[in-house]
């Protein structure tokens, strides 16, 4: 895992890489104090015990259960706000084309004021710091696992301070890797039946820093938003199904992650309150009878170019596009 084919020591430029990039670029965030450096710090340091805690696979998580159960009928009781960890740490659900495209950007890209493609209230910027910069890191989700899915190697950190920061404290569980591998990667994966992500978090400057390839049964996001913590935004589409091309073979009720396809009457039947767009049954659909359509009462996608050019919406994406 310690191979690397991209830059060491510096972040690019003659600029400070690992935690020094980090500090030194979370100098020009407005409102980032030294409390969120040393979220930042703890949770890129010690990620996956952070992660082990946070998915309950470790000790100390199954220790604050019953304190946060005891604390939160008294919330509920006195009509506070509940705060969830989805207002700081969240994914929006992408289309394997936009994941790919996400890993062939060349150009920096600024794009702070994403409330409508990302609605959570903290994380919700896009800015991407030599983008060419890509990292493939063990998922920490999979690792707390006591019997994980693989390969292991399949979260993606994209550009800096992120990408030197995460290898700079997992030198043995993180590579350096090309846009070509990352796209194999995201390929790979969605094969398999898994998501593509897109996650912010708080600690990471408030930004997006990470594509992560999801399991249901691994992904601590997933977990949560089966459990009513809505963690995951949807991609901004749905699945429709093209009737007269389906054979009824179930292969998309069984692969769709979320659980969004039921058979009816020998039919399946995407839910459109609870498709999340991931477009794993349109690829794995062996006739090419479902296809991805925009929703967006479901949310905007996470489409650069469309952003960028402030267009209103995307067309609809064919199979073959994802």
């Amino acid at each position: 895992m310690g191979a690397s084919v991209g830059p060491e020591g510096t972040s690019g430029g003659g600029q400070p890489s690992g935690t020094r990039g980090f500090m030194r670029e979370a100098d020009r965030v407005p409102g980032f104090t030294w409390f969120d450096r040393l979220h930042a710090y703890v949770y890129g340091r010690w990620t996956y015990l952070y992660i082990a805690i946070g998915v309950g696979e470790h000790p100390i998580a199954r220790l604050l259960g019953p304190i946060v159960r005891a604390v939160q009928p008294r919330r509920q009781a006195e009509s506070l706000p509940r705060p969830t960890t989805a207002d700081g740490y969240h994914g929006k659900v992408i289309p394997l084309d936009t994941a790919r495209r996400l890993v062939r950007v060349m150009e920096p890209v600024t794009v702070t004021d994403l409330e409508r493609v990302i609605p959570y209230p903290v994380a919700r910027a896009l800015i991407l710091r030599q983008p060419d910069h890509l990292v493939a890191l063990e998922c920490p989700c999979r690792t707390a696992r006591p019997d994980p899915c693989r390969p292991l190697d399949v979260c993606l950190v994209v550009g800096e301070p992120f990408a030197s920061f995460v290898v700079e404290h997992h030198p043995q569980r993180s590579r350096w890797i090309t846009p070509e591998e990352a796209e194999r990667i995201l390929e790979a994966e969605h094969r398999r039946g898994h998501v593509q992500h897109a996650f912010f978090k708080d600690a990471m400057l408030g930004r997006f820093y990470a594509i992560c390839n999801c399991c249901a049964c691994c992904c601590g996001a997933m977990q949560a938003q089966r459990s009513g913590t809505p963690m995951l935004a949807s991609s901004g589409y749905r699945a429709v199904l093209e009737a007269p091309d389906c054979v009824a073979c179930e292969a998309c009720a069984e692969a769709c992650p979320f659980g969004a396809i039921e058979m009816c009457d020998g039919q399946p039947q995407p839910a459109a309150q609870v498709c999340m767009g991931c477009g794993v049954c349109v690829t794995l659909c062996p006739t090419g009878a479902l296809h991805l359509v925009p929703a967006p009462e479901r949310g905007i996608p996470l489409d650069l170019e469309t952003i960028l050019a402030g267009q209103p919406r995307p067309e609809p994406l064919s199979p073959g596009t994802l």
